[in-house]
């Protein structure tokens, strides 16, 4: 499973000219499933999402203080297959390690259902959609996650 984690101001994701999900500060979770994702996979990216301390402190004085539940902010979660893209060879990505959009989509709605259980606000985009994804970075923050299956 891979995660490019964004600490954000605000973020917010358009299908077809409407808005499907937007929040104010938190975090953007660009979600990629690969073939091999279990629930192990999916738990420890749920924690490490919710407890990776990427938010300053009251004062600002330590900008790794704080994790998304510390500060209650909010999460908007878009799936994005891309993120197992391999460019090594010829002019056109392979997708060989993405999960099928079944097995995605469930680990997808598993992973999103998971980071609700911890009472923040949590908003996505259209599994599958072509979607427009606005996102007002913080910092710039940007991090990639990654979990691969043993």
């Amino acid at each position: 499973m891979r995660v490019v984690i964004q600490r954000v101001k605000s973020s917010k994701v358009t299908v077809n000219g409407e808005i499907v999900g937007k929040i104010g500060r938190g975090l953007n979770l660009l979600v990629g499933i690969a073939d091999s994702d279990t629930d192990a996979e999916l738990d420890w990216m749920v924690r490490k999402c919710l407890e990776l301390r990427l938010f300053p402190d009251q004062e600002g004085r330590d900008r790794w203080q704080k994790s998304v539940q510390e500060i209650g902010g909010e999460l908007l979660v878009i799936s994005q297959f891309t993120l197992y893209g391999d460019c090594r060879k010829g002019r056109r990505p392979s997708f060989d390690r993405s999960a099928t959009p079944q097995t995605a989509e469930n680990l997808y709605n598993c992973f999103v259902a998971k980071l609700r259980e911890s009472g923040l606000k949590v908003e996505t985009g259209k599994f599958g959609a072509m979607m427009q994804v606005t996102i007002e970075n913080d910092g710039p923050v940007t991090l990639i996650l990654d979990k691969e299956s043993i």
